[in-house]
């Protein structure tokens, strides 16, 4: 084989190496492009799912504070209906409470009166010494009714009649322009056992307290009905 022969066979053989060479960098290149356009879309998904996860929390955050608002405001309205239907029921019983102090006014009534809390009281007490205390203003109609009273419930409770000592220190009067805001009482009696263990108290104003206490869902039932708030 003469030189040219070699010469040409060399060439053949570079651009067969050049060739593959060629191929095998093409070849690369193709892999490399889809390895980087599968590594994108990865990437592009991946940072998808984060802004959705984002953007969902963030909606869950927002439902959350418009419950919490609604939950908020919801409260407040029945705080507003309950307390305006406090008022309602308090002005009722501040009306009645005024009207008890017509109650003495009419000593007869008034008398006959005394003599029932006196005799309910020591029905309660069932004591055989007692100490009544009543309203400076009531001395005269509470001796004027005490012995009758504890006959009568003597007879009713079928015992002895009770010593009743009526005591020096007496109710707080009826309310007045003078003392508003003070301790009042507007009529009845307090009974206690001499030893002052068990107290009775039987005021008007005491009296008034229970009946509303008793009477407060029945009393709610008729001004405002079955009111869902």
């Amino acid at each position: 084989m003469n030189d040219a022969d070699v010469s040409k066979q060399i060439q053949q053989m570079v651009r067969f190496i050049r060739q593959e060479a060629e191929e095998k960098a093409n070849e690369i290149s193709v892999s490399a492009e889809e390895e980087f356009n599968i590594e994108k879309l990865q990437l592009v998904e991946a940072e998808k799912k984060k802004i959705r996860q984002e953007y969902e929390r963030k909606e869950k955050q927002v439902e959350v504070r418009r419950k919490i608002e609604y939950s908020m405001q919801l409260n407040a309205s029945r705080i507003k209906v309950l307390q305006a239907q406090d008022d309602v029921v308090n002005s009722m019983k501040d009306a009645a409470a005024k009207e008890l102090l017509n109650v003495s006014h009419d000593h007869h009534v008034y008398r006959k009166l005394l003599k029932e809390l006196i005799v309910q009281s020591l029905l309660r007490l069932k004591e055989p010494a007692v100490l009544l205390r009543c309203r400076k203003e009531d001395l005269n109609h509470v001796e004027h009714v005490v012995h009758s009273a504890k006959e009568e419930y003597a007879d009713k409770a079928k015992v002895h009649a009770p010593e009743i000592v009526v005591d020096s220190i007496y109710l707080p009067a009826a309310p007045s322009h003078h003392n508003a805001h003070g301790p009042f009482c507007s009529g009845g009696i307090v009974l206690a056992s001499r030893d002052g263990k068990i107290v009775f108290e039987n005021s008007l104003d005491a009296r008034l307290d229970v009946v509303f206490r008793k009477k407060l869902p029945e009393i709610r039932k008729q001004l405002f009905g079955q009111v869902a708030v």
